[in-house]
């Protein structure tokens, strides 16, 4: 798997971004088979920053209807990235 198509966003809510100023953990959307491994390789690749911990979570689809019909929203995998004391984050994270 290519180091672009293990992370495929940053998670931007409310609870991330309190999370991203307390400490140095950053939330990406990964790719649901990524594992531990393929994620600190990606992010400290492409990112350049050393990688201390890296937590995931599965989160299960939404059901959405419209009327009688019934979809599902698939399920998705995030990562919780802590990266090591001294560590700047990179400049495009920082604003958002």
């Amino acid at each position: 798997m290519k180091l672009t198509e293990v992370i495929r966003r940053p998670l931007i809510t409310e609870k991330t971004t309190t999370m991203r100023e307390d400490g140095k953990t950053v939330v990406f959307e990964v790719a649901r088979n990524a594992n531990k491994i393929d994620i600190r390789r990606a992010i400290e690749k492409l990112l350049g920053a050393k990688v201390s911990e890296v937590r995931t979570a599965m989160t299960r689809g939404k059901l959405k209807r419209q009327g009688r019909f019934v979809g599902r929203r698939s399920d998705w995998k995030k990562a919780y990235v802590t990266l090591k004391s001294g560590e700047k984050l990179p400049d495009f994270l920082e604003g958002a």
